[in-house]
């Protein structure tokens, strides 16, 4: 389901801030990786690049950026799909959401 309405956007930041085992990081990237699929129009698949969601949610170092971004995978909130054909990016799917 897609994040189209403000009353689901905020439902979905109250379902994200009462997760207690996420900082500030994680919330981050889950921001940065909603306005991607908000910026692309997608339901659940978005496209995504490791630099440009570093840079989206203010994370400087690459170890970080992995851990936070792991650490989403194993608490469910992402799927994450790696390209490793240079003309296509990897894509992260949204599995908890409204």
């Amino acid at each position: 389901m897609k994040i189209n309405t403000s009353k689901q956007g905020l439902m979905y930041l109250d379902y994200v801030c009462s997760d207690s085992r996420l900082t500030v990081w994680h919330i981050s990237l889950l921001l940065a990786i909603t306005r991607l699929a908000y910026r692309q129009n997608e339901d659940k698949i978005i496209r995504v690049s490791r630099s440009k969601l570093m840079s989206m949610s203010h994370i400087n170092t690459t170890p970080t950026y992995h851990k936070y971004f792991k650490e989403l995978q194993d608490y469910g909130y992402i799927k994450y799909t790696p390209s490793y054909h240079p003309g296509y990016r990897s894509t992260v799917e949204l599995i908890k959401i409204f």
